[in-house]
């Protein structure tokens, strides 16, 4: 039975450039570049849980917007993923490595050239088409 995993992530904008972050070896998808978030809990809004994820995978506070930015459903090996992205604006801090191993911050027109995990490209494609202030 394919199980269904709602999960959150965050296009984080600072200017002008999106957060790009890049999976570890150890992980599913290892490799593969996402855009930061994780699983939302019970009881938690999208909102609440991309602010907690960041929190705990980044060390970082944003300020998520209410507007979701794109919606995806892919389905993997290990279930399937329906990924919700919302436009963050980072508010205090600077991201730190805890769960990823490496970040990039890029344009959203030089994003297409990374390994994307397949359920964040929807949302790559439609920000690789922004102009971004």
């Amino acid at each position: 039975m394919n199980k269904n995993i709602d999960v959150v992530g965050a296009i984080l904008i600072k200017e002008g450039k999106i957060l790009c972050a890049q999976r570890g070896g150890e992980k599913s998808l290892p490799y593969l570049w996402e855009f930061p978030g994780g699983k939302i809990e019970q009881g938690e809004t999208p909102q609440e849980a991309l602010h907690r994820e960041l929190i705990e995978e980044l060390k970082i506070e944003v300020v998520v917007s209410d507007e979701i930015f794109d919606v995806t459903r892919y389905n993997y090996d290990f279930g399937t993923v329906n990924l919700t992205t919302f436009i963050c604006h980072l508010e205090l801090g600077e991201p730190v490595l805890t769960e990823h191993v490496a970040i990039k911050w890029l344009a959203p027109k030089e994003i297409k050239a990374l390994d994307w995990a397949p359920a964040d490209i929807p949302a790559v494609e439609k920000l690789s088409q922004l102009e971004l202030s």
